[in-house]
């Protein structure tokens, strides 16, 4: 059994920032790649950035420059640093994980950006 609990979510200004963890728990052997996604309303699931074991990074066009994600394999736990953040990050944030062939995911977290 494997558990993603999800943080940092909230409300923030534009040009505001949110540091958003996931810590998994349970029944781990090695995590490969871990990574976050978010889910705007009337849009589909969309990959914001992913992160592999030894520290390889990809990111979407549109949080290029602005997100950084990071991880902490003692703690099995991921990071995304958002900075500058626009009205349209505005979404349900959910992070993944890989165990060998199987992924988890997250419960989610809401963040929503708007003065």
């Amino acid at each position: 059994q494997v558990q993603l609990v999800e943080s940092g979510g909230g409300l923030v200004q534009p040009g505001g920032s949110l540091r958003l963890s996931c810590a998994a728990s349970g029944t781990l052997f090695t995590i490969n790649a871990m990574a976050w996604y978010r889910q705007a309303p009337g849009k589909e699931r969309e990959l914001v950035a992913a992160i592999t074991r030894v520290g390889n990074t990809n990111y979407s066009e549109s949080v290029k420059g602005r997100f950084t994600i990071s991880r902490d394999n003692a703690e099995n736990t991921v990071y995304l640093q958002m900075n500058s953040l626009k009205p349209e990050d505005t979404a349900v944030y959910y992070c993944k994980i890989g165990l060998g062939f199987t992924y988890y995911w997250g419960q989610g977290i809401q963040v929503t950006v708007s003065s």
